[in-house]
């Protein structure tokens, strides 16, 4: 993607469909005169009164527990330097956003128009009274050490500058592991730290907390190595000078066990790295550009354990692994300050997870076979959904133990369950989808691709690396709608109806022929046929000159499907092609079928779709909890609709007993574990969270799921076909890019499964 293209679509993002990034949302009724008389005056008065009387009340009648300031001056932002405060805005609700999607925190930004250190402290304390915690963000040293100094000391309230603690935190923990894997000691190694701003500082400071010890450790600003025998050296660099008479990196090197690196990019050299000792350990953290190229280094040294603050590299030193869940943490128990006890119990926290058996989900997530503890794992994933049941206990419990929490907690189970379920609101599963996809791409065919949002999607597709595109259809109508869009790539295009593909649709109509000749085709029929899209898309499908389809945009869904079932058709063993869409909840992703296709299935037919929907769902890394739907429960109607449902259940228990599912069962009672427990003991499902819905018929589904995304605003993704022999997926007419993209993505996905399988199937396993 071009500078200029990558800078239209930034603006664009942050400006539509309305400016910024967060916004707020009541969470109490108010719909009627009582709702708001409630909220506002009179009722308002109650709380206002419980609070006068204890101010910690507030807790308890506010949302001041789980509000966050993102506080900046904008006098350090990354990459962009002193901006000022406006300017920094939108990094500022970044992180509020970072804070809601990673650990359900509120987050609120505040842009201070100030670089005097007083003003700034006295504009803080005078605010702090609305927030539960204050997250200081991209503020120059040493004024930056000055500022978090004084409100840790002035405030009663967690603290925090996350540039400074946020990257020490994150690179101790994977310091920590690296070292074990080295077979070295902290209190042992020789470390040399390129930079010397709060980062730096910061994450100097807390190795020294974990044994390094001062006589081993190097430091470099700017200028050089930063030596006792210097002149005017600040207070923060007076800490960390040394009495080695050496001046340059070059030197401070030699021999070196590890090297941190805080500063710029290309500073640290293949011969550098060659001159330190065995098993060197290189965290390469200047962003964009590390300070040297990750594929250079690893082919420098093979003995290298290397991380760097990349996303496209192992190792990803990222803040998001620390700062929601510190606070998060803090926040649970009213925690007055984050003191160097939370912050280290953070550290083992991480460095802990990184130890323990990945789950397929994450493995998923990042197009890993097994992820496992290793040189090329030492620190989780940002996306581990672990991440949120085990840091904030950590924090919480060292925030009770160093003795700055009012609030403690005594059941950990029952707050472990409580965070699991702040994590089911976010959009993991996209993220999921298109890791995955990237990780063994496919050629995929647009088969409208002369629609510009068909194109947009395609080339969206290019860009990220999902997928290989091939775009069917006009090819003057495509070239000019690529002009439009910048789509400057060298992609194939087919144009059925050119004289070019004439051969080819003679080939295709000749396998369609053989295919459909005693069904009422002909060859004059089938070369007929071949000039349409779908027919041509699906036979280009068919004969491997792609590996997917998707369709469906400009037409009606029915007409779309016919071509595919004439020329794809059902997989070996299938009774029946069925749709499942995911649709992603405030309670986590649901997956739904059958949303498309069949009118009516019996119970053989429901059973099928189900254990079909169980293996997306699986595909996807979830586990299938499974509730087959109706107007009854269990028993509780003798009409044929209800006994349908309770047919399909009992063959499920009989031919797959490894499924949790169960039904028939209504859609509150699924969806509400407490009174499915209450009511229902016996049940499979009883005090499981339901995230499969399998639908009696077409109309019931298709209707929820529609209700859902319009009403709700669920994003949907699907219609995934399932059971046909080869992936081609149909989406709904009028499909949004957003829409079109993750089906591509799943479209790339669904090949990938089926390799596997068929590798598996070859090598008898």
């Amino acid at each position: 993607m071009s500078k200029q293209k990558q800078r239209r679509e930034a603006l664009v993002y942050h400006a539509k469909p309305q400016p910024g990034k967060i916004k707020i949302v009541p969470t109490k009724p108010y719909a009627t005169q009582r709702d708001l008389a409630l909220a506002y005056s009179p009722g308002v008065a109650e709380p206002c009164l419980e609070i006068a009387k204890d101010k910690d009340n507030v807790y308890k009648y506010t949302s001041k527990g789980n509000l966050v300031a993102v506080i900046s001056n904008g006098t350090a932002v990354l990459g962009l330097g002193n901006i000022g405060p406006e300017a920094s805005k939108p990094v500022m609700e970044g992180k509020g956003l970072l804070f809601k999607i990673f650990a359900d925190i509120d987050g609120i930004d505040i842009e201070i128009d100030t670089e005097d250190v007083e003003e700034f402290v006295q504009t803080v304390k005078m605010i702090a009274p609305t927030f539960g915690g204050i997250n200081l963000e991209d503020i120059k040293a040493p004024e930056a050490f000055e500022i978090e100094r004084r409100l840790k000391e002035e405030l009663d309230i967690p603290v925090m500058h996350d540039d400074q603690h946020g990257t020490a935190i994150i690179s101790s923990a994977a310091l920590l592991n690296a070292l074990e894997i080295a077979h070295k000691r902290i209190e042992e190694v020789r470390i040399v730290i390129s930079g010397a701003g709060a980062a730096a500082v910061s994450c100097t400071k807390l190795y020294k907390a974990f044994g390094a010890k001062a006589e081993n450790i190097v430091m470099l600003d700017s200028k050089g190595v930063i030596r006792k025998d210097a002149l005017n050296l600040s207070e923060a660099k007076v800490e960390f000078a040394t009495d080695r008479k050496i001046d340059t990196l070059d030197e401070a090197i030699q021999n070196a066990d590890v090297f941190i690196g805080l500063s710029i990019a290309d500073i640290f050299t293949p011969a550098m790295l060659s001159s330190m000792a065995k098993s060197p350990i290189v965290f390469a953290m200047a962003n964009p550009d590390p300070e040297i190229d990750y594929g250079l280094a690893m082919k420098t040294r093979k003995d290298i354990i290397m991380a760097t603050g990349r996303s496209d590299h192992p190792n990803q030193v990222n803040n998001v692994l620390g700062f929601p869940f510190i606070f998060r943490g803090a926040l649970d128990v009213r925690a007055t300050a984050i003191n160097e006890a939370m912050k280290m119990a953070a550290v083992k926290a991480l460095a802990n997870l990184a130890k323990q058996p990945v789950p397929e989900q994450v493995n998923i997530a990042y197009g890993e076979t097994r992820l496992t503890f290793g040189r090329e794992y030492i620190i989780p994933k940002p996306f581990d959904h672990r991440l949120i049941s085990e840091i904030p206990p950590a924090v919480a419990k060292a925030a009770m133990e160093s003795g700055v929490a009012k609030n403690p907690i005594y059941d950990w189970e029952k707050y472990k369950e409580e965070l699991m379920q702040r994590s089911g609101n976010d959009n993991k599963v996209v993220r999921l989808l298109h890791s995955r996809a990237k990780s063994n791409i496919k050629k995929i065919v647009f088969a409208e691709a002369d629609s510009l949002d068909v194109l947009k999607a395609a080339q969206i597709v290019h860009e990220e690396g999902i997928a290989i595109p091939v775009l069917l259809g006009n090819k003057e109508i495509i070239s000019e709608l690529k002009r439009e869009l910048e789509f400057d790539a060298d992609i194939e295009i087919v144009d059925p109806s050119d004289d070019a593909f004439t051969d080819k649709r003679n080939q295709y109509a000749k396998t369609y022929s053989d295919l459909r000749q005693r069904k009422g085709s002909t060859m004059y029929s089938a070369k007929i046929k071949m000039r349409e899209r779908n027919y041509f898309g699906a036979m280009m499908v068919l004969e491997g000159d792609v590996d997917g389809m998707i369709s469906g945009y400009s037409r009606a869904y029915p007409t779309v499907v016919k071509p595919i079932f004439e020329v794809i058709g059902r997989a070996a063993n299938v009774k029946k092609v069925a749709t499942v869409n995911i649709m992603i909840t405030d309670r986590g992703p649901l997956f739904l079928a059958d949303t498309s296709i069949n009118i009516d299935p019996n119970a053989e037919e429901i059973a099928e779709i189900a254990q079909m929907t169980a293996n997306v769902a699986a595909t996807f890394g979830f586990d299938p909890v499974m509730a087959l739907l109706s107007y009854a429960n269990f028993g509780s109607s003798p009409h044929p609709d209800a006994k349908k449902v309770r047919d399909a259940v009992r063959i499920l228990h009989e031919t797959h007993p490894e499924l949790v599912v169960d039904g028939e069962i209504q859609t509150d009672f699924a969806l509400n574990k407490e009174m499915l427990q209450r009511q229902f003991p016996f049940s499979k499902l009883a005090g499981k969270k339901v995230n499969t819905l399998i639908f009696p018929n077409l109309e019931s589904a298709n209707i929820t799921y529609k209700l859902l995304k319009e009403l709700n605003g669920a994003d949907s993704i699907g219609p995934i076909m399932v059971g046909l022999r080869k992936s081609v997926h149909v989406v709904q007419l009028g499909a949004s890019v957003d829409e079109m993209v993750n089906m591509a993505a799943v479209a790339v996905i669904d090949c990938q499964e089926r390799e596997k399988r068929k590798k598996a199937k070859s090598s008898g396993q």
